[in-house]
């Protein structure tokens, strides 16, 4: 990586994990590093971003045009996620403003997450953990705690990027049928393309894997849960938002499928007397899909790699939008 010209100035919204990203960082930059655990709120994050040259940013940061306009000096925004939904991409391109993200590092770790998911959905191991220690564990029944057969299911991934890929290799393991939907063929992806309506009505685990957009916002809907199988088990580790919450908690009161496991929610956190979590058959983590140590460094690096990369003379590797970077030149 090329020499920065002069030490710009970089706001971190959180702390990064491990020492050798903020060692990086530190040697090449004069660093301001919110130390709160709580994402700084939004004056806050307007106040510590004036006059900065970068930004390492949270997927729970909102880094819009107001925000760019009002800290003109800001040229790059390293988003420590895979997906930058928080991040207006459009008002930065048009103000010549690099964005960039940390793909593939943690594809592995989420994958093992969701499949996690949908074993411990499946097999109920959340609720035989708690009857355990309710002491409601009596004498072995014949009839109780029944769970559902993952090995010869159908898995559905919604999505077919790194995530979703892992995730059907890992289906395939178990010996598991795996579908897939999306917008194109990827021939490359371990299992069969068809119709999104095909793979809800035949899948008995839907994976979903998708970014969220304007075109995937609650993309789970009443229809959608309607069209699934009434013993089907639906899983997200992407975003809240491309599911319709209220729909989802009606699909499960209401029995129109058996069970459902997120790591996502809308908002985050989720408040404990959201009436979501009233709902039956119904497993959520609180969004740490990524959450091992070696992979939130990589992602760290990952991030403070593309911000110096961007403040430099470089192409970032993992650009967002490379028509804010054709503005530049």
């Amino acid at each position: 990586m090329a020499p920065l010209a002069a030490r710009p100035r970089v706001f971190v919204t959180r702390a990064l994990p491990g020492s050798a990203p903020a060692e990086l960082l530190g040697a090449a930059a004069d660093v301001d590093t919110w130390e709160g655990e709580e994402p700084p709120p939004p004056a806050s994050l307007l106040e510590r971003s004036a006059g900065c040259d970068g930004l390492l940013t949270m997927l729970t940061d909102r880094v819009d045009g107001a925000l760019l306009d009002a800290c003109p000096t800001v040229r790059v925004v390293a988003n420590m996620a895979v997906g930058y939904d928080n991040v207006d991409v459009a008002a930065a391109t048009e103000r010549g403003v690099l964005v960039t993200n940390t793909p593939g590092v943690l594809t592995e770790t989420t994958a093992d997450l969701a499949f996690a998911l949908l074993l411990a959905s499946a097999r109920r191991i959340a609720e035989g953990e708690a009857a355990v220690r309710a002491g409601a564990w009596g004498p072995w029944q014949p009839s109780w705690l029944l769970g559902r057969e993952v090995a010869g299911a159908t898995l559905g991934i919604v999505g077919p990027g790194r995530i979703g890929a892992a995730v059907a290799r890992r289906g395939q393991g178990f010996g598991m049928r795996v579908l897939y939907s999306g917008r194109r063929d990827a021939p490359e992806f371990p299992g069969m393309r068809v119709p999104l309506d095909v793979l809800l009505e035949t899948s008995d685990f839907v994976s979903v894997h998708v970014p969220l957009s304007e075109d995937t916002a609650t993309m789970f809907n009443d229809e959608a849960f309607r069209r699934m199988k009434r013993t089907a088990t639906f899983i997200n580790t992407s975003r809240g938002g491309v599911v319709d919450q209220p729909a989802l908690a009606r699909a499960l009161h209401e029995g129109t499928i058996a069970a459902a496991a997120l790591d996502v929610t809308t908002p985050e956190p989720l408040p404990p007397d959201a009436p979501l979590l009233s709902a039956p058959n119904l497993l959520v983590t609180p969004h740490v899909g990524s959450a091992t140590g070696a992979t939130r460094e990589r992602m760290a690096a990952l991030a403070v790699e593309g911000l110096l990369a961007g403040l430099g003379s470089e192409r970032p590797q993992h650009l967002v939008n490379p028509a804010a970077w054709e503005r530049r030149r």
